[in-house]
């Protein structure tokens, strides 16, 4: 497997580290979107969200949410932050290894959401609603 998160993590490749405990490490992205934008990983590899024990997954919210209020209130002053988690190919995932963006914004950084918003009628909304229900475990 052939995992740069993992070499991160392992020690084995370098890396610009925020946060680091025994199941989490928060470091900085190497392409930033904007300064300050960096990277929570959980320790434990999991290429998806589907692998992810859940655990690990509230240990990396946590820290994300973390990190995003010191990007807010601590001397970078962010004035807001985006949280982003890109699962699948089809999502814009091009590694493997669950990662959460967490994002610094200021007014006019030139970073955002650029798709169009759909208006679904309220029975569309409670059909697509009734299939996701349905899949759940």
């Amino acid at each position: 497997m052939n995992c740069i998160f993992c070499d991160i993590v392992s020690g084995r490749s370098d890396a610009s580290v925020v946060h680091e405990d025994d199941d989490v490490m928060a470091f900085m992205d190497i392409r930033p979107w904007t300064s300050g934008h960096l990277l929570v990983v959980p320790k434990r590899h999991a290429s998806g969200l589907a692998d992810l024990d859940p655990g690990d997954g509230a240990a990396v919210f946590a820290v994300g949410q973390r990190i995003a209020t010191a990007l807010r209130h601590g001397p970078m002053r962010a004035q807001g932050v985006n949280l982003f988690l890109a699962d699948g190919i089809a999502a814009g995932q091009e590694v493997f290894h669950v990662h959460l963006h967490v994002v610094p914004r200021t007014a006019g950084d030139g970073f955002g959401l650029r798709g169009m918003p759909k208006s679904p009628s309220r029975v569309a909304l409670d059909q697509t609603a009734g299939v996701i229900r349905s899949s759940l475990t």
